[in-house]
């Protein structure tokens, strides 16, 4: 950045307070919005039954790619790590919780990442989500192309209980 013209580096930085000014956190799903909701929730043509709960605001473009998905989101901020300090309270999971019990949803798909931490927090959201709606998982296993010898045995197990007929 040192050796560009002056103005590369000044624009950059304007770029920056520009985005900073302009994108906020949707305050129903929690997702970056430049409007006063973000363009999944702004999508009326979406299924309103159906609410996927991701960690992070970047795991929700992999979904939205598969172009299998039709519902809402919800972002929780990060998941449960007791570790690291970060408990429920830290997360938008009493947020998640009203929307359930107001927002007329049926069916929560749990979609944490695969890490310790991940099933930790999809666990509990389970757990804090029985009884009030339908709860999944997304499936894991082994990824297309992928060689069984390669797979570690946490992988193969999943796979293994995840096991749907061919028909």
């Amino acid at each position: 950045m040192l050796r560009q013209p002056t103005e590369r580096p000044l624009a950059l930085a304007a770029a920056l307070t520009g985005l900073a000014e302009r994108i906020h956190e949707c305050p129903r799903c929690f997702s970056f919005a430049e409007d006063e909701l973000c363009p999944i929730c702004a999508d009326n043509r979406r299924d309103p039954t159906l609410v996927c709960v991701v960690e992070e605001p970047s795991a929700i473009l992999p979904i939205e790619r598969t172009a299998e998905y039709r519902g809402y989101y919800h972002v929780l901020g990060g998941a449960l790590s007791p570790i690291d300090g970060v408990d429920a309270g830290d997360l938008h999971i009493d947020e998640l919780l009203r929307r359930v019990d107001t927002d007329g949803i049926a069916e929560v798909v749990i979609a944490t990442n695969p890490t310790m931490n991940g099933e930790a927090t999809a666990l509990y959201l389970a757990d804090a989500l029985r009884g009030r709606v339908r709860i999944t998982r997304l499936a894991s296993g082994l990824p297309v192309g992928a060689d069984l010898e390669h797979a570690d045995e946490l992988t193969l197990g999943r796979a293994l209980l995840g096991r749907r007929e061919l028909t």
